[in-house]
């Protein structure tokens, strides 16, 4: 199961019904944090969700809309008394601003790691999970992100029994692992089934339509782009500004064929986002307008 957190939908300054764009995924124990722009600590406590779990920051690019909240996050974690370690991941420059951000955070009780991207495209693979960067087209260097959670075939037990596969290798065979006894070599295949569909969820905020995304969105189980603008005289606003409208998205959801899209990232002077949904939807239908603490649960094909 994979839970999913649009904290916050707005760009370019926090309103006081509309947090800065933020997105939380929680998956078997791990949290996960897209941008921390201002306001993200209290739109988490609106939700009822803790900064403590988290275990990886993800910044998509250097703005303050999607990076100023990180001193006060680094603070709480550290007043809450954390002592693991935190990993954040961003373009280059990172360590130099998180540097100058820790100006006001200079003392934590925890160590941070710094990755930089230095790809247009660049995966990261951790316990059960992967994150993978994507370059997009924002008018400084920007990136999107997708999680896709791979899943194996089942045990095939009888499989395995009449093969004679030594019992105490049944687990390590299960993760993955090739095992060599003698002159014998088992692998995984000889104990699983067929892989199983997964999960991928992928973000993308403050860029042109581009490639990337369209093809980073294939096989999404949810797609959250922003929709900057959704007044039709504002298409040229969105080129100048290097950003997408709400149309622009739509058109890369149903190039994508996913099965639905999370719309966020709205100028402030778009007020109410849900007033052009009817021509969004004639280009896809399963567009939705979100708002601040929008969730979703994934589940994996047969527990659902």
């Amino acid at each position: 199961m994979l839970d999913v957190c649009l904290l916050g939908t707005g760009g370019m300054m926090p309103l006081p019904y509309r947090w800065l764009t933020s997105l939380m995924m929680r998956y078997n124990g791990k949290s996960i944090l897209i941008d921390c722009g201002e306001g993200t600590q209290i739109a988490m406590k609106e939700k009822g969700w803790s900064p403590n779990p988290i275990d990886i920051i993800c910044f998509t690019h250097y703005h303050a809309d999607h990076i100023s909240g990180l001193p006060g996050m680094l603070l709480t974690m550290g007043n809450a008394e954390r002592k693991e370690p935190l990993l954040l991941i961003g373009p280059k420059g990172l360590g130099r601003v998180v540097g100058a951000l820790r100006v006001i955070a200079p003392e934590l009780p925890f160590d941070i790691q710094c990755v930089e991207i230095t790809e247009n495209f660049q995966s990261f693979s951790f316990e059960g999970f992967r994150l993978e960067a994507f370059r997009v087209n924002h008018n400084v260097v920007c990136y999107g992100y997708s999680m896709v959670i791979e899943r194996s075939g089942k045990f095939q037990l009888e499989k395995v029994l009449q093969m004679g596969i030594p019992k105490p290798y049944w687990s390590k065979l299960q993760k993955g692992e090739v095992i060599t006894d003698g002159d014998q070599t088992y692998t995984p295949d000889m104990v699983l089934g067929e892989p199983r569909k997964g999960l991928k969820v992928t973000y993308c905020t403050d860029t042109r339509p581009t490639e990337s995304i369209e093809k980073q969105a294939q096989g999404s189980d949810l797609l959250i782009l922003e929709g900057m603008y959704g007044e039709p005289d504002k298409l040229v606003k969105a080129k100048e500004n290097k950003h997408m409208t709400m149309y622009e998205a739509a058109k890369i959801a149903a190039a994508s064929e996913v099965p639905q899209l999370w719309l966020t990232h709205y100028s402030p002077s778009m007020t109410h986002p849900e007033e052009y949904m009817k021509d969004v939807k004639k280009i896809f239908p399963q567009a939705i307008a979100a708002k601040d603490g929008r969730t979703l649960e994934l589940n994996f094909e047969d527990e659902d």
